[in-house]
């Protein structure tokens, strides 16, 4: 009986349909992140400011979703996003703006720049959830 050869590796563009990227400078909103995805079964990878993130744009593979905050150390949630848009293989992952900037103008601002979604802080943990397991399942 003849065997067929594993299926080959996923190319680094490839989603990877649990990882998210949160990008988040409060410790203790960076942790409920994380355990409110972890427990629904996503592999979460957390910057805490906005030049660890730009390292993980180039080491990362591609998540299936990133939540980010607007006011981030060192490089700006606008920032990022400009070059998240711009990163080969990165340009199409939906990206969640997690901030306390409920202003309308900051929300026009930051689906202008090209965000998915924008939940102000404190945020409805559940609500949360479904709004990025919605993007993650595309």
């Amino acid at each position: 009986m003849e065997q067929k050869s594993p299926a080959p590796a996923a190319a680094i563009t490839t989603p990877q349909l649990r990882d998210v990227l949160v990008i988040e400078d409060d410790p203790v909103v960076a942790r409920l992140v994380e355990h409110l995805l972890m427990r629904r079964g996503f592999a979460v990878h957390v910057a805490a400011d906005g030049l660890h993130a730009q390292s993980l744009l180039k080491t990362l593979s591609r998540p299936a979703v990133i939540v980010m905050d607007v006011m981030l150390p060192y490089v700006s949630g606008f920032e990022l996003i400009a070059e998240i848009r711009q990163t080969p293989g990165w340009e199409s992952v939906p990206v969640i703006m997690l901030t306390s900037k409920s202003q309308e103008r900051d929300v026009l601002r930051a689906f202008d720049a090209g965000v998915n979604d924008y939940v102000v802080k404190p945020f409805r943990p559940e609500e949360f959830v479904a709004r990025v397991r919605r993007l993650a399942d595309g």
